[in-house]
C-alpha cells in the first residue's frame, strides 16, 4: 500500500502531534531561552535546569515527544540522564537529541552510545536544529504507529494478548516495588458460540467490537488496560486496585455490557449478550509470579460460569 492510499487514520498516526511536547534540559538559562525562541511558536516547550529535574518531569507528567539535552551539567550529566531514560520502559522510546558545546568525536560517540539519536554542537543554527527535530519527531510517530499495530487487536482495537502479557509483567514489578495490590478481571461473553451459530460470524465480530468498546470506555484511569485475551475472552488489568474496588469495577462493566441490549435469542442465561467475570487481586511479591494472578482470575471466572453465568465471582486468593 503506497502512502497516498493509506487510510486517513494511519496517515495521521504516522505524523507528529500538531504541537509536539519538547523538553529542553540545560543548566544555563541563556541556552534554554535560545531553544525556546526557536520552538515555542509551534511546540509546547518545557524546561529543566538539571538531570534530576528532567527525570522527575518525565516520570510525573505525560512524557515529552522529544528531549533536547545538554551533556555537561552539575550533579548529573546528560549522558547519565539519557541512560536512565533508556532504562525505564515507559520512557525509553523518547528520542534524545544532545545539544552541547562538546565537539570531540569521543563526546559524540559517548552520547550516541548512551541512547541519543542525534548530536548537535553549540551554538546551534536555528534552521538546522528545527530540521533535525522535525525528522526525529516524524520517525518517532512512525515508530509509535508500528508499535501500536503490533500491540493492538485488529478486530476490536483494544490491546492484544502480547500487549497484555507485557503490561502484566511491568505492572507486577511496579506494584511489587510500591507494595500495592494488582487486580485482574477475566471476562468471557456468555454462550458466544451459540451467538455466532445463530447470527453469523460478521454479526459476531460486530458484537465483539461493541463489547470491547464498552469495556474500554468503562476504564477511567489512564494506566488501566483492557485486552482481548483470546476469542470471546477479555482481560482487564487494574493497578493499585484492591478487591473491593475490583469487584465494584467488575459489576459496573457487567451492567454496561448488559445495557447494550444486544439480542441473544439462543442464550439460556438472558435475552441479551452478557458477561461472566472472575476477579482476582494479589499483592505482588517474590513468592509467586504474574501467572498466579492469571490462574486465580481464571478460577474465579470458571466459578462464575459454573454458578449460572452473567455474574461476578472473586477468587479467595488475596495475599
Amino acid at each position: 500500500m503506497t502512502p497516498s492510499h493509506q487510510p486517513p487514520i494511519f496517515r495521521n498516526l504516522a505524523m507528529p502531534p500538531e504541537r509536539p511536547r519538547l523538553l529542553v534540559v540545560d543548566d544555563q538559562p541563556i541556552n534554554i531561552q535560545a531553544l525556546y525562541q526557536i520552538f515555542h511558536a509551534d511546540h509546547e516547550v518545557f524546561m529543566a535546569t538539571g538531570g534530576e529535574q528532567a527525570l522527575a518531569f518525565c516520570r510525573n507528567n505525560p512524557p515529552p515527544d522529544l528531549i533536547l539535552l545538554d551533556v555537561v551539567m552539575p550533579e548529573m550529566d546528560g549522558i547519565e540522564v539519557c541512560r536512565q531514560l533508556k532504562a525505564a520502559p515507559v520512557l525509553a522510546d523518547i528520542p534524545v537529541i544532545f545539544v552541547t558545546a562538546c565537539s570531540e568525536p569521543a563526546d559524540e560517540t559517548r552520547a550516541l552510545e548512551s541512547g541519543g539519536v542525534d548530536f548537535i554542537t553549540k551554538p546551534v543554527n536555528p534552521a538546522v536544529v528545527r530540521a533535525r527535530v522535525k525528522i526525529h519527531l516524524t520517525l518517532k510517530a512512525q515508530g509509535d504507529l508500528l508499535r501500536s499495530l503490533v500491540f493492538v487487536d485488529g478486530l476490536t482495537g483494544v490491546a492484544n494478548r502480547r500487549r497484555f502479557d507485557e503490561a502484566l509483567e511491568i505492572e507486577w514489578r511496579r506494584c511489587q516495588r510500591k507494595g500495592a495490590p494488582l487486580a485482574l478481571l477475566m471476562m468471557d461473553i456468555d454462550h458466544f458460540k451459540r451467538y455466532n451459530d445463530r447470527y453469523g460470524h460478521q454479526t459476531g465480530d460486530a458484537c465483539l467490537q461493541q463489547v470491547a468498546a464498552t469495556l474500554k470506555a468503562g476504564l477511567q484511569r489512564g494506566h488501566d488496560l483492557v485486552a482481548r485475551y483470546g476469542g470471546e475472552e477479555f482481560a482487564c488489568l487494574l493497578s493499585e486496585c484492591d478487591l473491593a474496588a475490583g469487584l465494584h469495577k467488575a459489576q459496573a462493566l457487567l451492567a454496561a455490557v448488559a445495557a447494550l441490549g444486544i439480542a441473544h435469542a439462543d442464550s439460556p442465561t438472558a435475552d441479551r449478550v452478557t458477561l461472566s467475570i472472575g476477579v482476582a487481586v494479589l499483592y505482588p511479591s517474590g513468592e509467586c509470579g504474574p501467572d498466579a494472578l492469571v490462574a486465580a482470575a481464571d478460577t474465579a471466572l470458571y466459578e462464575a460460569k459454573r454458578s449460572g453465568r452473567n455474574r461476578v465471582c472473586a477468587s479467595p486468593m488475596v495475599k
